[in-house]
């Protein structure tokens, strides 16, 4: 028997974008062709809310833009923060080595003098 394969369908913005604008355009467009009205009113319609729907969209992708740029700015932080975390413990680290170095010489100094 062959295994079933499910799909998983992520909530990215893309895909939320092109779900709104996909289902606002079935809606306007349903709507303008059961409506009982002349043909300049149903396309002065179509215009109108096809500066609705526009606006709309551009509303929502300027505001997933601002949030992924805020996000951005947040990891960019956070990297910078660890950057410098990492180069102070490095840093210590390096101190202690050369610590250890010089303890090591002062006694190969001490043993070769009291030789």
């Amino acid at each position: 028997m062959a295994a079933k394969k499910h799909i998983v369908y992520k909530n990215s913005p893309k895909n939320v974008l092109i779900g709104l604008l996909i289902g606002s355009l079935a809606g306007a467009i349903t709507m303008l062709l059961l409506a009982p009205q002349s043909g300049e009113e149903t396309r002065t319609q179509i215009e109108e809310k096809g500066i609705e729907l526009r606006d709309q969209t551009t509303k929502s992708i300027k505001k997933a833009v601002a949030q992924v740029r805020s996000k951005a700015d947040q990891i960019t932080a956070e990297v910078q923060e660890k950057a410098g975390e990492l180069k102070q413990i490095s840093q210590d680290k390096l101190v202690e080595q050369l610590d250890r170095v010089s303890a090591v010489l002062d006694v190969g100094k001490t043993a070769v003098v009291a030789a």
